[in-house]
């Protein structure tokens, strides 16, 4: 296991953070570690790269105890904190080759990890004179400059346009592939577009955990939206199998839900023929991730 989380528990005062938190990740998984503001991502984050200590539990971060072997830890992890630290005042080789110096990393590595992160453009700037886009992209350079096993990311793409953010996100499945990788992030898209499985944290305990096929495909639950060629009552609509709810969102278009193992739109077009009614359009809207999301976190 590359990370391993065993009943870990952090109260601030009165107000409990993380409560009783266990899991595994193993090598070459990109985790989505999600949940609403405040509960509890980023104090489980800056336990796992030492910064704070839990007040409970044990974790194990590439072989190494968070307690006891603090600075194992911290070779073995590239970490990009929420709040991106940077010294504004350094150009951007000037920083990353500073940051070389510390992990005692060839110099070669600046090039390569400038490369890989899309900075060659802005590379001879101040970072002060840097978009916050590019800010996140230095970040993201520094915590991978020393090739580290494990990635954990607090926020990542923060700042970042739609091109760039398609750029980072191929950076980061790329580096998956050899790597953990546990991001949080509350772009459920993100999450989508990289992620193998999604952990869901809310009010300091976690409540799903799972395959990100497997947690969107697993509820039953379909929503179909038809546009039918002329009115038709409620109660009349009512009356279709396996309906759970509908709601009648523009004139003869009706968003209808249901509860089932089989595809439900043979079911309204059999309705639909069965009263008279054409069907102008028959769509079937698929489950999101955001929509789970709301869902386990309301």
């Amino acid at each position: 296991m590359s990370i391993e989380v065993t009943n870990i528990s952090k109260s601030y005062g009165a107000q409990k953070a993380l409560d009783n938190i266990s899991f595994s990740i193993n090598k070459g998984e990109i985790v989505g570690f999600l949940g609403p503001n405040g509960a509890g991502k980023s104090t489980l984050m800056k336990i796992l790269t030492t910064y704070i200590n839990a007040d409970e539990g044990s974790a194990i971060v590439n072989g190494n105890d968070v307690n006891t072997q603090q600075k194992a830890v911290q070779l073995s992890i590239g970490y990009l904190p929420e709040h991106n630290p940077l010294y504004l005042d350094l150009y951007v080789r000037e920083y990353l080759a500073f940051n070389a110096d510390v992990y005692k990393v060839a110099k070669s590595r600046i090039e390569e990890v400038i490369q890989l992160t899309g900075l060659s453009a802005e590379s001879h700037k101040k970072i002060s004179q840097l978009s916050k886009g590019y800010r996140q992209r230095v970040g993201l350079a520094n915590a991978l400059l020393h090739n580290p096993d494990v990635l954990i990311l607090d926020e990542p793409t923060t700042g970042l346009d739609p091109n760039q953010l398609m750029e980072i996100r191929n950076v980061i499945k790329n580096v998956g592939k050899d790597k953990t990788v546990f991001l949080s992030t509350h772009i459920m898209q993100e999450v989508e577009a990289i992620c193998d499985r999604v952990i869901i944290i809310n009010n300091g305990k976690i409540v799903t955990d799972k395959k990100l096929n497997n947690l969107i495909s697993e509820d039953k639950e379909q929503v179909i939206e038809v546009e039918f060629d002329f009115k038709i009552e409620e109660q009349a609509i009512a009356k279709i199998e396996n309906l759970v709810s509908y709601k009648n969102t523009h004139d003869m278009i009706w968003e209808l839900t249901f509860k089932a193992d089989k595809d439900m739109r043979p079911a309204v077009f059999d309705f639909a023929n069965a009263n008279g009614l054409k069907t102008l359009q028959l769509n079937q809207k698929n489950k999101n991730l955001e929509a789970v999301f709301r869902e386990i976190t309301k």
